[in-house]
């Protein structure tokens, strides 16, 4: 007999709910959950699909342990030995550098992958962290550090109620939002403009989110910061900031005046080629509009200058006062976010407090460049990464120069992967820990209802039970951290309890928390929850701004609805001066490197990368119902690239850049604009070793592997995957 079951979809950003068809203990059917609060029925293929993820056969069902060179289907308990006897003697031999952690872009789409990694850092003592944010989002973190004191302060567009949205290097059509959480990101789109707003988009590509606009701007990739530049420089220039924008919440305005005062729009009209006109004409539109918000994401994040374009997008969002303001960029309020503090003077945020010891790369956010792993393992010395602890990451496929990676990974010591496939990373661990599919664990979206655009909160329990000889999530997590911390054997729930009695040992000593001067022993006995992960969250709603309570989310299976978003900047600002600080030091020392690529001439080919409804990086390559379609490997090429190149479509061609070179079939299409081409990421299946039947039969290429990791955006250590330059050549 059939029954349904709720889950929230753990495949994207915009967390939709999923109303599951379940027979027996398989999920045979996915739709959207109509009476969901926030996602209101929408699905996306990607959820759609969530059966056939779910039930993939190429999932592992146990875990995995090196032995005579070959990885072994072993028992649980077997291969927690196997980490306790192997990592604590490394770090006793060589120290705790001796020890790098991956953190893959899944750890955010679960609860394990949020509660536990902390504490497994803490536990290991390593400073060695690397993680996907390099890879897409670290530009914007930094950019908050650096204007608003937290790196995790980033305001989101108010899609529901602006006048005017400036989208640049984001296609949230195809993507579903990135540190923008927002189901059914096209319906909002088209609502914007049914109520007579205005949506114009920046971006090399005819996207499918450009589509939608009023205006769509074309210009060369790479050249966003020089762009949004010569915005501000303009709203400066002709008195268009709104009176706020000089107030009491800000400082620097002059100095930044006097920073920006060369990048008029006739300066980099060439650069970005675009005219001067278009740039004035979009500046005064975004200053004349009743709201407006400005919204970068990772073409604008992945570039040379992405933490400068970053902050440009809210310094434009603040000079035309719709930083903080309904219609403009508000700061979401999670549900389980701290107690907001009183305004005034904070820590601020720091960069570069330790350097990576090989190349010197200075640390962003506590994180090392992805790109300098396979330096740190490969180069021998005190402190070299002889220990690798890979959670649900693939950076073979993710980070640029994949082959010298996965020529480092053949050299560790030991390496551990917490992955449910054995990938082109995964394959050369000597443990692999693989978590059950997703219908067999419980979610809770900590990160994404951060970024969301409307204050909301949903839990979602397990849809089905846990299959006999699968472990949980979470507790693979517990035990990981007991084995590598020498405590190896403890009941895996000793690790949520030293942090519930750490956490309420705080809060009743805060006069600001809500359990200030009460019993933590009693508080602790009064959390709901069947385990360890579960009393941790109700603690988190329990200290958190609205009062919740775990037993609240249980009794509103459909999510509870915490509101439109409100101002609150003054909660979020953790500057030393108290103040947004507009023109950060490291900022300014990045705006006379900007000015002098004014001179340079560029590239006659340049490559960006694309999105695809159905994928989400190397994910989904696995699920048959999601490749095929548009969901392809190929090279987009302008017709007249093409014509000028001698490259017909369908036929292969050879591409070359910094890394490397790869033969890749053509695409011939006017999507792209001339002097571009577009190559997808998350491909390049072809390896031996692992277990990826569907990937496997339509590999295609890794375009990561055209770098070879020396570009880099030099504030946030993000890798440049967007806007290098290419050769191209057709092939016989």
């Amino acid at each position: 007999m059939s029954r349904t079951a709720l889950r929230i979809c753990p495949l994207c950003e915009a967390t939709c709910g999923l109303t599951l068809t379940i027979e027996g203990s398989a999920v045979t059917g996915a739709r959207g959950d109509r009476e969901d609060v926030f996602s209101r029925g929408f699905v996306c293929p990607k959820g759609a699909a969530f059966g056939e993820l779910d039930a993939d056969p190429d999932r592992l069902r146990t875990p995995l342990v090196r032995r005579d060179g070959r990885l072994r289907e072993v028992g649980w308990e077997e291969a927690y030995d196997a980490v306790a006897a192997a990592v604590p003697a490394l770090v006793r031999e060589h120290g705790p550098q001796s020890v790098g952690v991956v953190l893959g872009n899944p750890n955010v789409h679960t609860m394990a992958g949020a509660l536990y990694p902390p504490l497994l850092l803490k536990a290991l003592g390593t400073r060695n962290l690397f993680t996907a944010s390099t890879l897409d989002q670290m530009p914007k973190h930094v950019s908050s550090g650096l204007l608003f004191g937290d790196p995790f302060a980033i305001p989101v567009p108010d899609l529901d109620r602006t006048d005017f949205l400036l989208l640049l290097g984001a296609n949230p059509v195809e993507s579903n939002g990135s540190l923008c959480t927002a189901p059914d990101f096209p319906g909002r789109l088209k609502a914007l403009r049914a109520r007579g707003g205005t949506l114009v988009v920046v971006d090399p590509r005819r996207t499918r989110t450009a589509r939608l606009a009023d205006r769509h701007l074309a210009p060369r990739p790479g050249s966003d910061a020089l762009l949004l530049a010569a915005l501000a420089h303009t709203l400066l220039e002709e008195k268009l900031t709104a009176p706020d924008a000089s107030g009491e919440r800000t400082e620097g305005i002059g100095e930044l005046e006097v920073a920006l005062g060369s990048f008029t729009p006739e300066a980099v009209a060439p650069a970005c080629d675009l005219t001067a006109a278009e740039i004035r004409t979009l500046a005064r539109e975004l200053a004349a509009a009743p709201t407006a918000a400005v919204y970068g994401r990772i073409g604008s994040c992945t570039v040379e200058y992405g933490t400068v374009a970053s902050w440009l997008v809210d310094v434009l969002n603040i000079l035309t006062g719709n930083l903080d303001r309904p219609g403009g960029a508000l700061f979401p309020l999670s549900a389980t976010a701290a107690a907001p503090r009183p305004a005034g003077p904070g820590k601020g945020f720091a960069l570069g407090r330790w350097s990576s010891r090989v190349g010197g790369h200075p640390e962003a956010k506590g994180e090392l460049p992805l790109t300098a792993l396979a330096e740190e393992i490969e180069t021998p010395g005190e402190g070299r990464i002889r220990v690798l602890l890979a959670i649900a990451a693939n950076p073979v496929l993710s980070a640029p120069d994949g082959n010298r990676l996965d020529r480092a990974l053949s050299g560790l010591d030991f390496m551990v992967s917490v992955d449910p496939y054995l990938n082109e990373t995964s394959r050369h661990a000597h443990v692999v820990l693989p978590p059950p599919p997703p219908a067999q664990s419980a979610h809770f979206d900590f990160a994404f209802n951060g970024f969301a655009v409307r204050n909301q909160v949903r839990y979602s329990p397990a849809a089905v039970p846990l299959e006999e000889g699968r472990m949980d999530e979470c507790e693979i997590h517990a035990r990981l951290v007991l084995a590598v911390s020498g405590l190896h054997g403890a009941p895996p729930e000793a690790v949520d309890d030293r942090v519930i009695a750490d956490t309420l040992a705080r809060a009743v000593a805060d006069p600001r928390s809500p359990l200030f001067g009460s019993d933590p022993a009693e508080r602790a006995r009064t959390l709901a929850g069947r385990g360890g992960p579960e009393r941790r969250l109700d603690l988190m709603l329990r200290l958190g701004p609205y009062g919740l309570g775990l037993d609240d989310l249980r009794r509103a299976p459909h999510g509870i609805d915490l509101g439109p978003l409100r101002p609150r900047l003054a909660d979020v600002l953790r500057t030393r001066s108290g103040r947004i600080e507009l023109l950060p030091e490291p900022i300014a020392a990045e705006l006379p490197r900007l000015r002098a690529t004014l001179a340079d001439r560029p590239a006659a080919l340049v490559l960006v990368g694309r999105r695809h409804l159905r994928s989400n990086n190397s994910w989904l390559h696995n699920v048959p119902a999601l490749t095929g379609g548009s969901n392809r490997c190929t090279l987009q090429v302008h017709p007249r690239d093409a014509d000028r190149l001698g490259l017909a479509d369908g036929a292969l061609a050879r591409i070359t850049a910094d890394g490397g070179s790869l033969d890749v079939p053509v695409e011939v299409t006017d999507a792209v604009r001339t002097g571009v081409v577009s190559l997808p990421h998350g491909w390049g299946h072809d390896r031996a070793g692992t277990r990826l039947s569907v990937a496997a039969a339509a590999p295609g290429v890794n375009v990561n592997q055209l770098l070879d990791g020396s570009r880099l955006d030099r504030l946030s250590g993000t890798a440049v995957l967007n806007g290098f330059p290419v050769h191209l050549a057709p092939l016989p």
